[in-house]
């Protein structure tokens, strides 16, 4: 597994979920499904949330990874399981990581728009985002169909006004599209917010070596 391809992952976990102010449907656990493309290939995830947690999952060749975040954004770990080779880590981050991590995320300014379109069945509207550190600017697509918990989205999209649809994902200099499918009601597996006793506990450091990275 690439490190840039981690990365990206990393910014996924962060923007998976988010919050609308005045929503029709209030979702207090639940998943979300999502499409994204990560190094040439689509990939499709789920992104597990409730209140006090997230779990954003997806699968990388052989391996199944899974993102664990809490609500707070304060805390991090990267479960990787590769059966075949009889592999289970668990890789967690410091706090000075996560903060670092965050501070290398865009700061947006939003610009709500009057475009409006169905995304995956939502009722969507556009709003222009630009990073006041690059000047760049994104079109977001959001919904105030339904709302979420607060659980596992990234601080530049928290005032945008909507739960994320269609929209840009960032991580330590990669960036990606994703398109959500769907979200349920639907409760995550036992143990989804949870290491495994089974997983060894190693550091990002560790991790990063292991993924060919530096």
């Amino acid at each position: 597994m690439n490190i840039k391809f981690l990365h990206v992952a990393l910014g996924l976990a962060l923007t998976a979920t988010a919050m609308s102010a005045s929503a029709q449907k209030k979702y207090t656990e639940g998943v979300v499904n999502l499409t994204t493309n990560m190094r040439g290939q689509q990939v499709d995830a789920k992104g597990y949330f409730r209140t006090d947690s997230s779990a954003f999952a997806f699968s990388a060749g052989p391996a199944s990874i899974k993102i664990l975040t809490d609500a707070g954004g304060k805390s991090m770990a990267v479960l990787v399981d590769v059966p075949v080779a009889n592999l289970k880590k668990a890789a967690i981050a410091t706090p000075d990581e996560v903060d670092q991590a965050l501070a290398e995320l865009p700061a947006f300014t939003f610009a709500p728009g009057t475009e409006t379109k169905q995304i995956s069945g939502f009722n969507c509207k556009k709003v222009v985002a630009t990073d006041t550190k690059t000047k760049k600017t994104y079109d977001i697509w959001i919904t105030n169909d339904i709302s979420v918990p607060v659980t596992g989205i990234a601080k530049y999209y928290r005032e945008i006004g909507g739960f994320p649809v269609q929209y840009t994902s960032f991580s330590q200099g990669q960036s990606t599209e994703v398109t959500v499918k769907s979200v349920s009601d639907e409760k995550a597996p036992a143990g989804t917010f949870g290491i495994p006793a089974d997983f060894e506990k190693i550091s990002m450091d560790d991790l990063k070596a292991m993924s060919g990275g530096r």
